[in-house]
């Protein structure tokens, strides 16, 4: 399929449009707020936040190392002053790694959505990274075929935490036959007891980083914070009728 063979434009254009946020915390900016603004927890001016998104695009331009944005990260730091929580090799992975996978997920969206591709491939297959020390859940939905208008896709399509490394691959009618499926699998429950975030999915993480990009919708001057997103999340479970103790 043409579209899946495109060169990865849509992951640079992804990174240059968002609008860099200064912060104070990570919980400043949640969920599908993230496809549309760059932020660095803790980087709270907007010239800072700058100068990390230019490190971000230029190591997907080029294809840098995680080492490189390592001296980059460090050149910003002293420019800056900056004073930031965290050890340095856990803090600079972090950006860099998931920045540049929310990115590779949201350009991989963007093509498995080409009407060309969904007519050919209308199913998508969850698979886990291979990580040694997995998160059981997402272990346990490796190799789960769905509709790709599925609703699981809608807060779970990967990554779905901090270093979660699973992807998603089109699978064609052809191919659901050829893995002995005659028809997709049941969509995942992911309703928690207790809880309004799902099942599986790292808090922050229950978004899809392409659908909530490709919406073009302006980032705004606020960004959605944690505590806005779990209250829209827990009027959206109560309507479902969720009651308090987290029960149904």
């Amino acid at each position: 399929v043409e579209a899946l063979n495109l060169p990865f434009d849509e992951v640079i254009r992804f990174l240059e449009q968002k609008t860099s946020v200064p912060t104070r915390s990570h919980r400043d900016v949640w969920d599908a707020a993230h496809s549309k603004m760059f932020m660095v927890a803790g980087a709270n001016s907007k010239a800072l936040v700058d100068d990390f998104q230019r490190a971000i695009v230029s190591a997907e331009k080029k294809g840098t190392t995680l080492d490189q944005f390592r001296k980059d990260f460090d050149a910003t730091v002293k420019k800056f002053g900056w004073s930031y929580n965290g050890e340095r090799g856990w803090r600079t992975r972090t950006i860099f790694e998931t920045n540049l996978r929310t990115a590779y997920a949201a350009g991989r969206y963007s093509q498995l959505t080409e009407p060309e591709t969904l007519q050919s491939h209308p199913y998508w297959q969850y698979h886990h990274s291979g990580a040694i020390h997995p998160r059981l859940q997402h272990k346990a939905w490796d190799g789960t075929v769905l509709p790709a208008d599925d609703s699981f896709w809608s807060v779970a399509y990967p990554p779905n935490g901090y270093g979660c490394g699973c992807f998603v691959v089109p699978i064609s009618r052809a191919r659901l036959r050829g893995i002995g499926k005659a028809v997709p699998d049941a969509s995942p429950n992911l309703d928690q007891l207790g809880t309004d975030q799902p099942l599986g999915v790292d808090p922050s993480f229950a978004y899809n980083p392409g659908a909530a990009w490709l919406k073009q919708t302006a980032p705004g001057p606020v960004a959605v914070s944690a505590d806005e997103a779990n209250v829209a999340a827990f009027v959206t479970s109560a309507i479902r009728g969720k009651r308090l103790d987290g029960s149904w």
